[in-house]
């Protein structure tokens, strides 16, 4: 669907068997994730019911210490396996395993010594260092996923990569609604990030066995490396964009702030977590195997854009017209609205987000990870000069506008890649914004005539869904038509 099937091959995998794992691993990662996410969405509109802003603030603020962490956990070793032409030997695998777990190690040491800084910092209380601790714990249990996830993501087995997946989510997110809804207050977040680690660890394990070794390869390690360390990088100034200045944040807007800016940035990029993630996840090996095929390259670049701008547009933009509603008739849910407006800044950014993100990935994949440092380099700056600045001045919604401006610039990345594959701006995301966008201003306008409760909401769906689905018909014609017959066909379809 959104990949093209014109690929160059590892050794590994014959070339029938790429095409068809390419185009199913989106085609499964999306839709077998579809009641995954729909929990994950009711799990989060449960807990913020159930929970005060202050304790989502907290929830927050740990997070993205042990997030900012977790990043010097790795050295872009297992990118570099995924990457890597050649079949990965048990020495590389071997040496991975032993350099991710050393350094997890470490920084477990760092987590533990350095709490009374975090507990000052924060003000937390025995609670948030539970929850502290817990969250470092899932970080071990997480480290020994990476052998398994990248052998299966090499052999572009999407469908037994997302079990795990699928298991964690269900297992955090009935058992965190559970808890918050017994009055566990912070603690259900706590319980319920151990049961997820050790869940997935489990699933992982039995569906994609590997037998750890405790071996250093010098060879291996200095091969790795090279691809490894630019890549981590990269990572790196990702996490103090993000992560790191979401614990700065924290200092300047509080428990509450954070909270609200938190919950708008939860939903304002809901749709990318929701389509994005799988789209990504696939095309970084792909387009690793069509480096040299420039009109492939292009045509895949531009169907996996026009793929997430189709479910991505609509999904937010019909969530941004409809948040009024859900927040006035959604019992205890008004303690929410001063985040709507937060909520639209950031859907903002989303817009941006939805197209950059894929392209950096297309350089990434692509071995241009010098240009890809230097967008990086130039948004954690723009990052860290305007965001606390403006919260500082202007509280959540000033923070949220920072994320904003932030977005806009991503329109640098697009100047840079069609640099050296000019790709259709009106075959990739024009014509689902377009159409998104008419249907957003259709839900407002009728939603200011309706009455606030679950029938108008119902209505408003399915009239926005009915019109879009329509105007992107009329826009797009017969392609939307035979990508869907596409999509069903591989994805009940038999063979590997």
């Amino acid at each position: 669907m959104s990949i093209d099937e014109n690929l160059n091959t590892s050794p590994e995998i014959d070339l029938e068997v790429v095409k068809k794992r390419a185009v199913k691993g989106v085609v499964v990662l999306t839709g077998r994730t579809f009641f995954l996410s729909i929990l994950s969405f009711l799990a989060t509109g449960l807990l913020t019911v159930f929970l005060d802003p202050s304790q989502f603030g907290i929830f927050w603020m740990v997070s993205a210490v042990v997030n900012f962490l977790a990043y010097f956990s790795d050295i872009g070793l297992a990118a570099a396996l995924i990457q890597k032409k050649e079949k990965v030997r048990e020495e590389d695998l071997s040496t991975t395993f032993l350099v991710q777990e050393l350094l997890v190690f470490v920084i477990l040491i760092v987590l533990f010594f350095a709490t009374p800084i975090f507990v000052k910092i924060y003000h937390l209380d025995f609670e948030g260092k539970l929850l502290l601790y817990s969250l470092g714990i899932s970080l071990f249990l997480s480290s020994l996923k990476t052998i398994p996830s990248v052998l299966l993501e090499r052999e572009l087995e999407f469908g037994k990569l997302v079990l795990p997946q699928i298991l964690e989510n269900l297992t955090y997110n009935i058992l965190a609604v559970f808890l918050a809804w017994r009055g566990f207050g912070l603690r259900s977040f706590t319980y319920s990030v151990l049961a997820r680690g050790l869940v997935g660890l489990v699933a992982m394990y039995l569906l994609r066995p590997w037998k750890p070794k405790i071996l250093f390869a010098t060879s291996s390690f200095s091969h790795l490396i090279k691809f490894g360390l630019p890549y981590q990088v990269n990572t790196l100034l990702a996490t103090v964009k993000d992560d790191g200045l979401t614990a700065v944040l924290g200092g300047i807007l509080g428990g509450a702030g954070l909270g609200f800016l938190g919950w708008a940035q939860k939903w304002g990029q809901a749709p990318l977590r929701f389509f994005m993630d799988q789209v990504i996840k696939v095309t970084f090996p792909a387009f690793s195997r069509m480096q040299d095929e420039k009109n492939q390259l292009r045509s895949s670049l531009e169907r996996s854009l026009f793929f997430i701008s189709l479910l991505v547009f609509p999904s937010l933009f019909g969530l941004l017209a409809l948040a009024p509603l859900l927040v006035g008739i959604i019992p205890k849910y008004i303690k929410w609205q001063p985040a709507l407006i937060p909520l639209y800044l950031i859907g903002g950014n989303t817009v941006f987000a939805s197209v950059s993100t894929q392209l950096t990935n297309l350089l990434n994949a692509t071995g241009r990870i010098k240009t890809t440092f230097k967008l990086m380099v130039m948004w954690t700056i723009l990052s860290w000069l305007l965001i606390p600045f403006l919260a500082y001045r202007f509280g959540v919604n000033g923070a949220a506008f920072g994320y904003l401006l932030l977005g806009i610039s991503s329109i640098v990345a697009v100047i840079i890649v069609r640099r050296f594959l000019p790709f259709s701006f009106s075959r990739s995301f024009l014509k689902p914004l377009l159409s998104s966008l008419v249907m957003f201003f259709l839900i407002v306008s009728l939603r200011i005539n309706f009455p606030s409760n679950f029938k108008s909401l119902i209505l408003l769906i399915l009239v926005g869904a009915f019109s879009y689905l329509v105007l992107i018909y009329l826009l797009v014609g017969e392609v939307f038509k035979e990508d869907v017959k596409k999509s069903f066909k591989v994805f009940f379809g038999r063979g590997k």
